[in-house]
This record gives structure tokens, C-alpha cells and sequence, in this order.
């Protein structure tokens, strides 16, 4: 009896059954805390006429939310401080089409892929031809426009070496800009340039789906492997009654 009662503890300790989770600290609190950067179309993007935010991540979030019971709370954040917050626990998760990297995998938890991307270039349709690929683009007197601290200037700042790099802080408004000509070309997920094209007919992207590289979009996590447990498999019953597509659909139209 006593060898069971050992070999109990030791499968429940292995399970984590005695370690406080982010998840019971959630029910507790009876809020679950989402970062938004409330700048990323069609993921999240703030209003700041009445500060709603909209868009598929938001609709997720508050979906999560209702599969944990609890009440949900936007967290604004940036791309520059978004491995900070989550790492001294600002809030519980992160959404908002977040790239999975490697830099950041080093530091948090990502749920299970939501979206497979990959980045693209985005220019005025006259000058569309002009930036069919990346050495196109990389030549002197070109200006890239890029929101900082994110996926897109390491992309930048990594394959770029002679054009200029132009930071323009304001995501929401970029692709204004762009199709203004404060900028020649822009580099973002391919996801992206599908839908700024629509919202801007001066703007076309440029080979969508065959982007210039692999990536994934996912949501980002505390190192609380109980709690990405929840989260994937509430993404694999999103993904099965087709919630995840019906709401791809509604935003995209695809």
C-alpha cells in the first residue's frame, strides 16, 4: 500500500497536479487578460474614436474567455514591448496575429499555429512591377516603409543592405502613407497585403501566395504548459465546428 500511495504522488507530481497554473489563476480572478497591439488588421485594431477594438483576434479572445467562464480584458500593448509584458505578466496572453519565432519561443509559450503566412511586399499598383522580388526592392534611393519593434523590421534589417528603411511608427496608418508615396514598398505578412489592397484600390500585393519566406501566426504564452494545454484545445474545437473559418471569412472574405 504504501508503494502505491509513492507511486501515486510521483504520477501526480509528474503531472503537475500539485503546481499552481496560469489557468487556476484565471478562474480565480475571474478575468482573462488579452495584450492587443489594436494596430494589425484583420486581427485587432483599436478604434480610438470610442476604444473598441475589432477583428478576428477580438472575437477569439472573447471566445476564450467564454470557454474559461470568466470575463474578458483588453491589455494594450506594442510590438516592441510585447515579450516584456508577457513576461512579467501584464496579461495572460497575447493575440493579435503574432508571428512565432524563434526569439520569442525562447522566452514564452506559443499556442498551436493559427495561420501559415509568410512575408510579402505591398506597393502602388503603377509601381507593382518595379518589386517583383527582394533584390528588386533592395537597391539604392528605394524607401521600405516598416512599423518598428516587430516581425517586419527584423525581416527588413535582415535581407535589406542597400535600401533605406523608413520607420513609421503608426501601423494603422501606413498603408495611407504608402499609397500616399511617403514610401516606395512595404514588407508584411502576406495575409496583410490581401486585405490593405482591398481597403486601398491605389495598392496591390505583390505574389501573396508565394511570399518571400515561412511563417506562422500564433498566440503567445507565459512557459505555463497547463495553460497552453486549454488554449490548443480550445483552438482544435474553434478550428472543428469551424468557428476559426467562419470568422476568417467574415474579416478576409475568403
Amino acid at each position: 500500500m504504501r508503494l502505491l500511495a509513492v507511486l501515486a504522488f510521483c504520477l501526480l507530481t509528474a503531472t503537475g497536479a500539485f503546481a499552481q497554473s496560469r489557468l487556476d489563476d484565471i478562474v480565480a480572478r475571474g478575468t482573462l487578460r488579452v495584450g492587443l497591439t489594436g494596430d494589425y488588421r484583420p486581427f485587432s485594431v483599436l478604434d480610438k474614436d470610442t476604444g473598441a477594438y475589432s477583428g478576428i483576434d477580438v472575437d477569439m479572445a472573447k471566445s476564450l474567455a467564454d470557454g474559461l467562464g470568466v470575463k474578458l480584458e483588453i491589455v494594450p500593448t506594442t510590438w516592441g514591448t510585447l515579450l516584456a509584458d508577457i513576461g512579467t505578466g501584464k496579461f495572460d496572453i497575447g493575440m493579435g496575429g503574432i508571428s512565432i519565432t524563434l526569439p520569442r519561443q525562447k522566452v514564452a509559450l506559443f499556442s498551436q499555429p493559427v495561420m501559415r503566412v509568410g512575408k510579402a511586399a505591398i506597393a502602388r499598383c503603377a509601381d507593382r512591377d518595379r518589386f517583383l522580388s527582394l533584390s528588386a526592392i533592395d537597391r539604392p534611393g528605394v524607401k521600405v516603409l516598416v512599423n518598428p519593434g516587430g516581425t517586419n523590421e527584423r525581416f527588413d534589417r535582415a535581407n535589406l543592405r542597400q535600401a533605406d528603411i523608413v520607420s513609421f511608427p503608426d501601423n494603422t496608418r501606413i498603408f495611407e502613407e504608402l499609397a500616399n508615396g511617403q514610401g516606395d514598398v512595404m514588407i508584411t505578412d502576406a495575409v496583410e497585403t490581401k486585405l490593405q489592397q482591398k481597403l486601398h484600390p491605389d495598392l496591390c500585393a505583390i505574389h501573396p501566395d508565394q511570399p518571400f519566406d515561412f511563417g506562422e501566426l500564433g498566440y503567445l504564452l507565459p512557459r505555463d504548459v497547463v495553460f497552453k494545454q486549454f488554449v490548443d484545445q480550445w483552438l482544435h474545437i474553434s478550428t472543428e465546428n469551424g468557428s476559426w473559418t467562419r470568422l476568417v471569412e467574415t474579416y478576409l472574405g475568403r
